[in-house]
């Protein structure tokens, strides 16, 4: 018998070490873990590698909801993770100021101790955040910002007269506009991203950089061994490319009087001055800055492409919205903030298609914060064992039939004829933009942007689906706009033909057409 060298020998011994300690590893998460009685896929509860697949599918929203049909409203879709939905669950998650967010959200960080808004995982720093970045977009900001908006929804408006009612993907031009005003609500700076084609680069670098992002958190193997630097590498030249972009937003904003426009720059600027907390460095200006980009360009453009999309499919509602936008204004300066807000149609649309293809699908994840480590958390009757993350998946909650029934079908009247307790109970469970003390700040600034777009539309157009295939791109199985979920969203089309009602000559011209 042929003895093993000294060398084959460790070989097999790391080799039984390894296989050993996997089988230590799945034993204790199978059978022993506290959320071993809780449902959810097999591999899910072995590994975080399943939510890394679907994340790495774009669909990971979809997949947790086919787990909420087949295991019930608490699944177990990750070893330390639980998904819930019901509004009870929303309200005791992301109503509760015991909890905050778990490490894995420092994934987003660019280099150790810079945060922003969104990665500040201490609850009283960002409490100092949000609330800079909140008096950006208060109601008076948003008036004296409103003439900019307008403006840009014009330039949108002839954008889509120029189609000579040939077909027109919506999700380029929402995207340019939505991108346009927050790129000037957030540093003054103009794009021209639906004029010239030099900056347009910028909308598709994000939506990968967010791809990659989301497969991180999933997974947070790649974080524990820095793993996203080598990754990271591979797209090294397009995300310099946006580096260089937002730096010179940047500068080129410094260079100007820190108050010459009421944006998020002129407020971050005070607390730069701000010496009683440290004020905030100049680094975590930048990605503040990248933040509110993301933010309020990606989620406003993919709200604003559905709301089209569940339009030109929905006659009676398209009708009836027709109808209320053409005979409550008069003209198209009318159409403004201040008399949109009594548009009750146009906001129950809105809503509608936020319920359906919410821009954020996923889960934001949750964990009791380490300060109030040994006290109990109670999620929706459960007790939640220390070191789980929780979270109410949107995409989810927002088609859980116990709060809309037929969930898959686009009716803007449920909003509008429901019962008050009926209401109430879809209210509390409505939650595109979050809810709580992380709900998104600019809220009331996307629902403006959108009432002013499909008003605007509306006034100036007749709109339908594209005939043919191409009217079907962004059809998805259940008859909804297909959403991608890369942690905010991606999506394609729709495609529609938009015919110029004599308004749009009468206001533009006939050589806008």
């Amino acid at each position: 018998m042929t003895s093993l060298s000294p060398v084959d020998g460790a070989a097999i011994y790391l080799l039984y070490g390894f296989v050993s300690l996997v089988t230590l590893i799945l034993g204790y998460r199978l059978f022993l873990h506290p959320l071993r009685n809780y449902p959810g896929p097999l591999l899910a509860k072995i590994t975080n590698c399943y939510t890394g697949l679907f994340a790495f599918k774009r669909d990971l929203h979809l997949e947790i909801w086919r787990n909420h049909q087949n295991y019930g409203p608490v699944v177990r879709v990750a070893p330390d993770r639980i998904a819930f939905n019901s509004a009870t669950a929303l309200r005791d998650i992301y109503q509760n100021d015991r909890v905050t967010k778990p490490p894995l959200y420092l994934i987003t960080q660019a280099k150790p101790g810079v945060h922003n808004t969104w990665n500040a995982l201490d609850r009283d720093l960002h409490r100092r955040k949000r609330k800079v970045v909140a008096r950006a977009v208060t109601d008076a900001s948003m008036r004296a910002f409103e003439p900019d908006m307008i403006e840009q929804v014009d330039i949108f408006i002839q954008q889509l007269a120029r189609g000579h009612r040939q077909p027109i993907n919506m999700k380029e031009k929402c995207s340019y506009l939505s991108f346009e005003i927050a790129a000037l609500l957030s540093f003054g700076y103009a794009l021209n991203l639906q004029t010239n084609e030099e900056n347009q680069f910028l909308i598709e670098q994000l939506n990968r950089t967010n791809h990659r992002m989301n497969i991180y958190m999933q997974m947070p193997i790649i974080h524990r061994y820095k793993l996203q630097v080598y990754i990271n590498m591979l797209f090294k030249k397009e995300r310099e490319r946006t580096s260089r972009l937002i730096e010179r937003m940047v500068r080129t904003r410094m260079k100007q009087d820190k108050h010459a426009k009421r944006d998020v720059y002129s407020f971050l600027a005070d607390s730069l001055d701000t010496k009683e907390d440290g004020g905030i460095r100049l680094s975590d200006l930048w990605y503040e800055a990248l933040f509110f980009i993301i933010a309020g360009g990606d989620t406003s453009a993919t709200a604003m492409s559905a709301t089209f999309f569940y339009l030109s499919r929905n006659p009676k509602s398209y009708q009836k919205l027709a109808a209320e936008i053409r005979t409550t204004f008069q003209s198209a300066d009318e159409i403004r903030g201040s008399k949109l807000a009594g548009c009750h149609y146009l906001r129950a649309c809105i809503d509608e298609s936020l319920r359906m293809s919410p821009p954020a699908p996923g889960t934001l994840w949750r964990h009791l914060a380490p300060e109030e480590d040994g006290k109990l958390f109670v999620v929706d009757g459960n007790v939640i064992p220390k070191g789980t993350k929780v979270g109410v998946n949107t995409y989810s909650l927002h088609h859980n039939e116990e709060y809309f029934k037929d969930p898959f079908a686009y009716n803007p009247d449920r909003w509008i004829d429901a019962g008050e307790s009926e209401r109430k109970a879809m209210y509390d469970a409505f939650c595109p933009f979050s809810v709580g003390s992380r709900g998104c700040a600019g809220k009331a600034t996307a629902y403006l942007e959108l009432s002013l777009a499909v008003a605007k539309a509306l006034w100036y157009f007749d709109f339908e689906t594209a005939p043919g295939k191409l009217g079907d791109i962004g059809l998805g199985q259940r008859g909804e706009f297909r959403l991608y979920d890369i942690f905010t969203s991606s999506h394609d089309g729709p495609f529609l033909v938009f015919k110029p009602r004599d308004t749009f000559t009468a206001d533009f011209g006939t050589d806008s057409v």
